[in-house]
């Protein structure tokens, strides 16, 4: 589940994601396999996808979650919401 944009943070072609949490994140790139849970990085309120959830803001590590995947999918449309749509673009579908 993906909402598209021109361009997300350093050059991704989004800006809010919902992904399975990676285990650990070093240097940038998943460690040590994925949990059980799912977390909602979204760009336009300043998250990296790079970074592990101990290395951002609470505020961010709020938007995160951890979600199990239904409740991870309520707070991506909810959350999408939020945000302008870029021309051109389609809301977040079910």
């Amino acid at each position: 589940m993906t909402q598209t944009a021109d361009q997300g943070q350093d050059g991704h072609s989004w800006t809010v994601v919902l992904r399975r949490r990676p285990a650990g994140i070093v240097a940038g790139r998943t460690e040590n396999g994925y949990a059980g849970e799912f977390e909602l990085i979204c760009c336009h309120c300043g998250d990296d996808p790079d970074l592990d959830y101990r290395q951002v803001p609470p505020e961010l590590q709020r938007i995160r979650g951890p979600y199990s995947m239904e409740t991870g999918i309520t707070e991506y449309l909810k959350h999408t919401e939020w945000h302008p749509r870029p021309r051109g673009t389609q809301p977040a579908t079910r």
